[in-house]
């Protein structure tokens, strides 16, 4: 059964696409190139042909990056994890400012304030803005425990930004194209390709990418970003589907600007355990398919 789209949240993350004036502009702000399209890979497997010799990003420009507060915030806070699941995170009192400076930041932003009157309208979330701070707070960056009998070792923010490696055979979480670059800027990533079904071609100017990459030695068979948008867009969508529900793991179909996305989120007790997009289509694709 095919899963209906949720008309009410596309309405809502269109208006946030709207509002997402920090959102780097394709072919202008970066330049992507996808290149050829990757093989299978079976998890745990971590010899892979390589069908794309360039790396995914061509160019960022840096200086809009370091200029614009909430990424210039978000940067910051990447270098802050171990990236080992299993080994304990010590948060300092510097790191525990530059996660407040970054929340800050994100909640000064007009894409979290739309998505902060949804949540409120819907008795998601208290209007005080320090009790929905520390909302964020829990939901992102709240330490827990990803393996069983081990340190608190994870947060939802280290998951879904910054990547983890488990057991040391698999990448987990990893879906942000900012941590992607950098990690591919300083040699510890190799992009692999893209992954989309035949007719469904990337193109560089797309805002959300299916894509297999090797980091530190290991190899995620398929991972998946929203590409030049800002963390506070990315916030703002998976908190509002993390609030709207209720449920261990909820997957919403929405479609934003031009492309149908289905949104994943699992959850981890009153924390966040994973959030990433999965691209059915891009480009209206899905609408020229569904008129024929």
């Amino acid at each position: 059964m095919t899963q209906a789209v949720n008309q009410e949240l596309s309405t809502l993350f269109n208006e946030l696409w709207t509002l997402d004036v920090n959102r780097m502009t394709p072919a202008v702000d970066y330049t992507i190139s996808t290149q050829g399209r990757a093989g299978f890979v079976n998890q745990g497997n971590h010899v892979v042909q390589d069908h794309a010799s360039l790396p995914l990003f061509s160019s960022v420009n840096e200086t809009k990056l370091n200029n614009i507060n909430t990424f210039s915030r978000f940067t910051k806070l990447l270098d802050n994890y171990e990236h080992s699941t299993g080994t304990a995170e010590r948060v300092t009192a510097e790191e525990r400012t530059e996660i407040n400076l970054f929340l800050d930041a994100v909640l000064e932003t007009e894409v979290m304030k739309r998505a902060h009157r949804y949540l409120v309208s819907k008795g998601k979330s208290s209007s005080i803005l320090r009790l929905f701070k520390s909302q964020l707070h829990l939901i992102w960056f709240q330490l827990y425990r990803r393996q069983r009998n081990a340190d608190l070792d994870s947060s939802g923010f280290e998951h879904v930004f910054v990547g983890e490696t488990k057991s040391g055979t698999e990448i987990v979480g990893f879906h942000n194209w900012v941590q992607f670059y950098l990690q591919e800027k300083n040699s510890n990533l190799d992009y692999k390709g893209y992954k989309a079904r035949d007719h469904d071609l990337p193109d560089q100017d797309d805002h959300v990418l299916n894509l297999q990459f090797s980091w530190h030695g290991l190899v995620k068979p398929v991972g998946s970003a929203f590409i030049g948008t800002s963390p506070e867009f990315e916030m703002a969508l998976f908190t509002v589907v993390f609030l709207m529900n209720t449920e261990r793991s909820t997957t919403v179909l929405v479609n934003i600007d031009q492309c149908q996305i289905e949104l994943v989120v699992i959850r981890h007790g009153r924390s966040l355990g994973t959030a990433y997009p999965k691209l059915h289509s891009s480009n209206s694709r899905h609408i020229r398919q569904n008129s024929h």
